[in-house]
């Protein structure tokens, strides 16, 4: 009984400071959150005491620190640009659904206005509107409503999936083509490709270009930075032994590091290639308007080029709401290649 009621004292202490933290960091509440945090933090971590070992004990390196020599410098401005970027790319938002909804509900102008804009530009064009063009055309200037909104997404899928219902079960908003629900994000995203756990956000439609960018320069500080501990091992002046040991172990780790970036890499600039998603890439049986697409058909692709500015420039202005190819043009892509479509990217379509 005394023992019980010696602990208490501990248990009281214990679960004050973890409503303390709670109301300090309302995002340690969240299982999720916290195990992604604890990821960002060692991963953050590796960084540190990695390039920290090599400054702290590799001669040669200190010595070129001191005299400033190019590389040192180089390196030490592309750790930095690696820990901003980092930062830059979990800090952002991959696009969501409801904020593109929301996008196209902001009053900016009388209906009368808008009808008489739209009306203007069908004339200057000479053309009639489409669903696309005429959201595009409505976005800054008038207010969308839910029937709108659902009826724009509904058509942008094919004839033959018009009767399905794209409502999402969670958000309750309807899902335009190639956007998936995140449950860690508990928000619908555009053009979804995964929940990084590493970064604790979703890479989607606005955030996939800087993910791709990390990947590079991550890549590349981790290239050199195993660069710098082969010497640190080959350098002839006098080391402890517990100094080779960690040395050799962070070498280890920094080569299984880059196995797994080199390869994140190679796939993710493939994706961006062919203007594919990771989840459409692993899942595409299982989404109901690809299901019956070839699996060498890539139903988004612009041909190369194409695929690398919508890539690049993703709020560009053919806007964020792809439609689904119909089938004449997925017949188009499943043509046989010709050395002319080589020239124009088109190999990846």
């Amino acid at each position: 009984m005394t023992s019980i009621d010696g602990c208490r004292p501990l248990r009281d202490a214990h679960q004050w400071l973890g409503e303390r933290c709670i109301t300090l960091f309302p995002c340690l509440s969240d299982p999720v959150r916290r195990s992604s945090l604890g990821l960002m933090v060692a991963l953050l971590s590796l960084h540190v005491i990695t390039v920290g070992f090599l400054f702290a004990f590799d001669r040669d390196l200190i010595r070129s620190i001191g005299r400033m020599t190019w590389y040192s410098v180089l390196y030490l401005v592309l750790f930095v640009v690696v820990l901003i970027q980092y930062f830059f790319t979990s800090g952002s938002s991959p696009g969501y659904v409801i904020d593109e909804m929301n996008a196209g509900n902001e009053p900016h102008a009388t209906f009368s206005t808008s009808r008489t804009s739209m009306q203007s530009a069908a004339r200057r064009n000479d053309s009639p509107i489409s669903p696309l063009e005429s959201y595009h055309l409505r976005k800054n200037i008038t207010r969308m409503n839910s029937a709108a909104w659902t009826k724009l997404v509904t058509e942008l899928y094919p004839s033959w999936l018009t009767s399905r219902n794209w409502t999402c079960a969670h958000c309750n908003i309807v899902q335009p083509p190639r956007s998936k629900h995140c449950h860690d994000c508990n928000k619908c995203v555009l053009q979804f490709d995964h929940h990084c756990l590493w970064l604790g956000t979703c890479v989607g439609l606005r955030n996939h270009c800087r993910f791709w960018w990390y990947l590079f320069e991550e890549t590349l500080l981790c290239m050199w930075t195993i660069i710098l501990y082969y010497f640190f091992l080959r350098s002839k002046f006098d080391k402890a032994w517990w100094k080779e040991g960690f040395a050799i172990i962070f070498l280890a780790v920094l080569i299984i590091c880059l196995i797994f970036l080199l390869l994140l890499l190679v796939f993710h600039s493939y994706l961006v290639m062919t203007n594919q998603t990771t989840y459409e890439l692993v899942r595409r049986r299982r989404i109901p308007y690809l299901e019956r697409v070839p699996e060498s058909v890539h139903p988004f692709s612009k041909g190369l080029w194409g695929n690398l500015v919508s890539f690049c420039f993703p709020c560009d202005r053919t806007g964020p709401l792809e439609r689904v190819p119909t089938e004449e043009e997925l017949q188009a892509k499943a043509r046989p290649y010709a050395c002319v479509d080589f020239l124009h990217g088109r190999c990846c379509c």
